[in-house]
């Protein structure tokens, strides 16, 4: 079903608010999840909410909290989340870094105590929004299986990355493993198949039924006791097609966040104290040169990628093309939303006493 983007708004700050976020932050946290949705990403949208609730009812989540800024330099922030939502914490670091970034060229913060933070492209948006180019980082629960290992040690781990061009800014963001965890879910609700190499069992074999795949991510990412199995990084199963490349990207993101942070790496996110970290990452390109120029000089060059001669009926995109487009039709048509997170919702919405948005 499809439900108008307004309407999802209006419902997910009402049981922000009832969960004693602040209107600002519940205002926040509705915007990230409305955002991934229109913009297809359904992996981060409303479909988590129901995770959020249940991190809030056992105290991972303390929505009381607020990001506290522990140091700064002209070009750096270290921003503690209190062990609030990351979107949270995140946009206020980089909320930090655009004022430095203007003045310096430059800016880097790193997020401690963190939680979840939505798509990473959320952030590296707020950079481009203000003519600056920007990077977002984080890293997650343990759900992705290094290179020949049968057990979770890294995280899904996203990057992304915004420059500025026309039509739209480039604009990837990523996992840096084949996929998300929150892809598995969405599967899982729509009872679909996985497709290519995306989840292994125990014994490294392939696995495409989403519900399995669910359950296997569910004992990597919240038990200490594991039963093997997880994510496959970037390159699939196979050493032969360059995983440990997929790997490596996952390790320098760990390497960024939770070390960096002094917090927990991605491993040691299910036992004990839970806490992720986040990296991001401002400049300005005008440092560099005329900002029209880079901007044309960046145009062209995902133009001549989008006009490549293609396979019989397929088009040749550049990320951030589909969640262009996407925003673009779901601000018209509404955001899609499958039976179970709708059950979800109605459950949340009774318990909260919020009215759940109507089919639009």
């Amino acid at each position: 079903m499809k439900i108008a983007a307004e309407a999802e708004r209006r419902f997910l700050e009402q049981v922000f608010t009832s969960l004693h976020f602040t209107d600002k932050d519940a205002a926040l946290l509705a915007d990230t999840l409305v955002d991934a949705d229109l913009r297809g990403i359904s992996s981060h949208g409303i479909n988590r909410l129901a995770w959020y609730v249940s991190m809030i009812k056992e105290g991972t989540i303390i929505p009381e909290n607020h990001p506290e800024l522990v140091r700064e330099r002209p070009g750096s922030v270290l921003v503690d989340a209190n062990q609030n939502m990351g979107q949270l914490a995140a946009a206020f670091a980089m909320g930090k870094l655009i004022a430095k970034a203007k003045q310096t060229g430059v800016a880097i913060a790193v997020v401690r105590n963190s939680n979840h933070f939505g798509t990473a492209g959320y952030y590296t948006r707020m950079a481009l929004k203000a003519g600056l180019a920007g990077i977002a980082l984080t890293n997650t629960r343990p759900l992705v299986v290094p290179t020949n290992a049968t057990e979770a040690f890294l995280g899904s781990n996203a990057f992304a990355f915004g420059f500025p061009a026309k039509p739209h800014p480039f604009m990837f963001d990523g996992a840096t493993a084949a996929v998300s965890g929150g892809k598995i879910q969405v599967k899982d609700k729509r009872g679909e198949p996985l497709p290519g190499q995306w989840v292994v069992d125990g014994q490294r074999q392939v696995v495409t039924d989403a519900k399995q795949a669910e359950e296997i991510l569910a004992a990597a990412a919240f038990s200490e006791h594991q039963q093997g199995g997880g994510l496959l990084t970037l390159g699939g199963a196979d050493e032969v097609n360059a995983n440990y490349k997929g790997m490596g990207n996952s390790l320098v993101i760990e390497l960024l966040t939770g070390i960096l942070a002094q917090g927990s790496i991605s491993a040691d996110t299910n036992t004990g104290k839970h806490d992720f970290s986040q990296f991001l990452f401002a400049f300005d390109p005008a440092f560099f040169g005329d900002p029209a120029v880079l901007e044309a000089d960046a145009t062209a060059m995902l133009n001549r990628v989008r006009q490549l001669k293609a396979v019989p009926g397929k088009q040749v995109w550049v990320p951030g093309d589909r969640e262009y487009r996407l925003l673009e039709e779901n601000q018209r048509a509404g955001v899609e939303v499958d039976d179970k997170t709708y059950a979800q919702m109605e459950e949340i919405g009774a318990a909260l006493k919020v009215e759940v948005p109507k089919e639009a």
